[in-house]
């Protein structure tokens, strides 16, 4: 069994743990998680991973629940503990994420086991689509999951009903099925083909017409995709989703009563800003989700820069026996699988 250290990181290290486990069938223990944390131990959202994971590959757990800093993973065991037939990686799953919990964090978890199923997962979750600390879902729908797809992954998602901070209630479903990875070649993103703003906002903002004004002040000359919808709590975001010949990047912003939607709107077209003026090829936030998928699929990534969360998780791929490298080159930063 793995021992693995999570003082140094946070959700994106349980996440690749599980992926890592449920893809080579290697059972693990996790101690000290998120011990440098704030509010260290496992939160909400990590529980609904862990959940979804060990429902599809069929694991036995021990110690997951708020709070807990270790905890135990072992796939494709519980059938065998109940005496029941051999278990098939794949099947549904439904979780509550709880409170505004990340949805698209925990869909993250599922997708670098694509290429280890047996049969498709559908994996329908309630809780934030739109949370704080996590890029919102239209960014998972618009950005990753497309690039991904270009790179052979089979899976579609659907919304149902948006949550926002802090009461959640999102209900989102992704269904994926097994696929081979392509090698991913993202060292080059190209010219810009299409700038789209995918607005949202609950459907009491309407009045002020928040979802547009998200959507002009990050990119006045973009295609504006405008959403109202109803939620349990007031909120709104927008995504700013660059194509490019050879590459896509997502830009971000979160609204709350406190912010108005043109801060929303400019905390997107600042980091777009921002990218256009460098030389990766993908944004960071996709930099850091993409390091999982690389490892299982082999390739090249060019990243703005070496975030602390590629630094652990490419250690933590390292203990499952993946070769993951990172090397400076100029102004950005390349990891190679």
């Amino acid at each position: 069994m793995h021992v693995l250290d999570g003082s140094s990181g946070g959700g994106q290290l349980v996440r690749t743990a599980l992926s890592c486990a449920a893809v080579s069938g290697e059972p693990f223990r996790m101690r000290y998680v998120r011990r440098a944390r704030s509010n260290p131990g496992l939160q909400a959202q990590h529980c609904a991973a862990i959940e979804a994971v060990a429902d599809i590959c069929d694991a036995a757990t021990e110690g997951v629940e708020v709070g807990s800093e270790a905890f135990t993973f072992e796939p494709r065991v519980a059938a065998e503990e109940a005496d029941e037939e051999e278990p098939v990686l794949g099947g549904s799953t439904s979780v509550e994420v709880g409170t505004a919990g990340s949805v698209p964090l925990v869909f993250d978890a599922l997708l670098p086991v694509a290429t280890a199923l047996e049969e498709p997962i559908e994996a329908s979750l309630t809780g934030g689509t739109d949370a704080k600390w996590a890029p919102p879902f239209d960014y998972f729908r618009h950005v990753k999951l497309p690039l991904l797809r270009e790179h052979g992954l089979e899976a579609e998602v659907s919304v149902d009903r948006r949550g926002f901070y802090p009461r959640g209630g999102g209900e989102a479903t992704l269904t994926v099925h097994p696929s081979e990875f392509a090698p991913l070649s993202l060292t080059e993103r190209g010219a810009r083909e299409s700038l789209t703003a995918y607005s949202v906002a609950e459907a009491s903002l309407a009045e002020d017409d928040v979802a547009e004004r998200q959507a002009e002040a990050a990119a006045p000359d973009a295609t504006h995709e405008i959403e109202y919808a109803e939620a349990d709590s007031v909120g709104s975001a927008v995504v700013l989703a660059a194509e490019y010949e050879q590459s896509r990047a997502g830009f971000t912003g979160l609204g709350d009563r406190t912010t108005s939607a043109e801060e929303v709107g400019e905390a997107a077209a600042e980091a777009f800003a921002e990218f256009e003026d460098g030389d990766a090829a993908v944004d960071g936030h996709l930099a850091d989700q993409l390091v999982p998928i690389l490892a299982v699929a082999g390739g090249e990534v060019r990243a703005p820069e070496v975030t602390t969360h590629v630094e652990t998780v490419v250690d933590l791929l390292g203990e499952f026996g993946y070769d993951v490298t990172v090397e400076d080159d100029g102004d950005a930063v390349v990891i190679s699988a």
